[in-house]
């Protein structure tokens, strides 16, 4: 796999100042482009061997380019915060928005190759987490990011004389620790790690480039023009109309779906009521406060519904049991202008708990599959692969110990039009009735087949949905209440 990369390329002074010049301002002009448009972001992952060129070329291209359009990110040891969440945001939150360069040194990549270099990984170990960072780069190019990495290599006997060099000189010693002397000690077993990883993750929509880092012209003329090639491709291609979906999804010959199951005349007395709910809310007051809990686990609450199902008096209950410090409500509207330049799940990594602490989302990542779906500002094909992204986060929460509970809040019509026009006649609750919500009534049975599939296609056992009949406020409280608490439970068992 590196053999082209050990031949020795060199580039004359003379050649490169006159190459330099051309790519430096062919560069910056579809960097400016890039920035106007604001059509998609470019994601640039750069790694390789110890002393190949990596930063050298990192600070050449902030040279060439306008750096404060530039965000680069480097990875060390995680931070407390970056503990106590899964693995992979650290490294959503540094993803650029749309109209910028984001340079990402090693990033997702750290873990696979130091681990299982270390032998702390075996390779099935590694392979997840590599399956995880093509899923990720996947996902990023479906939202329209370009995805690009470099991968810079060196003969062993050019490397070993880099590290010699660089020993000798005071000013540069700092660099060489004994993390680069294993590494060079046991050469062969490290780039046969990284080409492993280079084979496990190449693909059509994130390739590698593996550069050779011997000689410093050549290599920053191969990342430059290399980086310009695929940006200018991107920049200039034309505008086609997204390809249709022939997939259907499955619909009962019956006609029979899931929410037409729910029993809605559940109801529970005042009596009985207050008693459960002074139960479920002290459960809830322990488990969260228990020593296991605190130290292992973080909980997410996502409450999805019909409108005027009850899902802020069945958040307010919930938060009633707890210490205000101890929990989050994070109430989903229209994406701001950030959250448009990012891919769609950004938002929802930015704002999971801490280990001991729970978030609770008003709304959620199910917006993608629901009013994106119905009101179709999402395309077909983006909405329909949205549920393999969505059960792939969720399955990085509970791998990091997050618990995470679903609720659908569901009424009939004919309750959710007696709740409308309470609503409008109360006037400490017109402001929870818009033109939007009746809007919304016109497309119950759009909603309907949505949730349906929703349902169907999100349900797992790591993130179970639990559909609560909400006509009674009170029982539907109470089954709130009692699925929280069952969940955590189970989970510390």
């Amino acid at each position: 796999m590196f053999e082209a990369a050990e031949l020795g390329h060199e580039v004359d002074d003379e050649s490169y100042e006159r190459r330099e010049a051309e790519l430096r301002e062919k560069l910056l002009a579809a960097q400016v482009e890039l920035l106007q448009r604001k059509e998609f972001e470019l994601v640039v992952v750069v790694d390789g061997l110890d002393f190949a060129g990596r930063s050298e070329t990192v600070n050449k291209l902030h040279e060439w380019l306008d750096p404060r359009q530039i965000e680069t990110r480097a990875f060390d040891e995680p931070t407390d915060v970056e503990r106590e969440k899964p693995r992979m945001w650290r490294y959503w939150n540094a993803l650029p928005p749309k109209g910028k360069l984001g340079i990402i040194f090693g990033g997702w990549y750290s873990d696979p190759l130091d681990g299982r270099f270390a032998r702390e990984l075996d390779e099935d170990a590694m392979d997840a987490l590599l399956a995880d960072a093509v899923k990720f780069e996947r996902m990023l190019a479906h939202e329209g990011a370009l995805v690009l990495k470099f991968w810079f290599h060196m003969p062993e006997h050019r490397q070993r004389k880099r590290l010699k060099k660089l020993e000798k000189d005071p000013l540069t010693r700092w660099r060489v620790s004994d993390v680069e002397r294993d590494h060079l000690k046991h050469y062969g077993r490290y780039t046969r790690t990284a080409e492993h990883l280079i084979r496990e993750t190449d693909s059509a929509e994130a390739p590698w480039s593996i550069v050779e880092g011997s000689d410093d012209n050549f290599r920053n003329l191969t990342v430059g023009e290399q980086l310009l090639t695929a940006l200018r491709a991107r920049l200039d291609a034309k505008k086609t109309p997204p390809t249709a979906e022939t997939v259907e999804l499955n619909t009962p010959i019956d006609g029979v779906e899931v929410l037409d199951k729910l029993d809605l005349t559940r109801t529970l007395d005042k009596k009985d009521y207050e008693r459960d709910l002074l139960i479920w809310q002290g459960r809830l007051h322990e488990v969260l406060r228990s020593h296991h809990f605190k130290k292992r686990h973080a909980l997410v609450a996502v409450f999805e519904g019909n409108d005027a199902a009850g899902k802020g008096g069945a958040i307010r209950r919930v938060t009633q049991a707890l210490d205000a410090r101890q929990y989050e409500i994070v109430p989903i509207a229209a994406p701001t202008d950030e959250e448009r330049a990012h891919p769609y799940l950004w938002r929802f990594w930015r704002r999971l708990p801490r280990r001991g602490e729970l978030t609770v989302f008003d709304r959620s990542w199910y917006g993608r599959v629901l009013v994106e779906r119905v009101e179709e500002f999402t395309a077909r094909q983006d909405w329909l692969r949205a549920y393999g992204e969505i059960n792939d986060f969720e399955e990085q929460l509970s791998s990091h110990g997050v618990i995470t509970v679903k609720f659908w809040l569901a009424v009939s019509q004919d309750e959710q039009l007696a709740r409308f026009k309470e609503r409008e006649s109360t006037p400490w609750k017109n402001f929870k009735i818009t033109d939007e919500d009746w809007r919304n009534r016109e497309k119950w049975g759009a909603y309907a087949a949505a949730v349906n599939d929703m349902v169907e296609r999100t349900s797992s056992d790591v993130a179970p949905w639990t559909l609560v009949e909400a006509e009674d406020k009170r029982y539907a409280r109470v089954k709130v209440l009692r699925t929280l608490v069952e969940a955590v439970e189970r989970r510390l068992e």
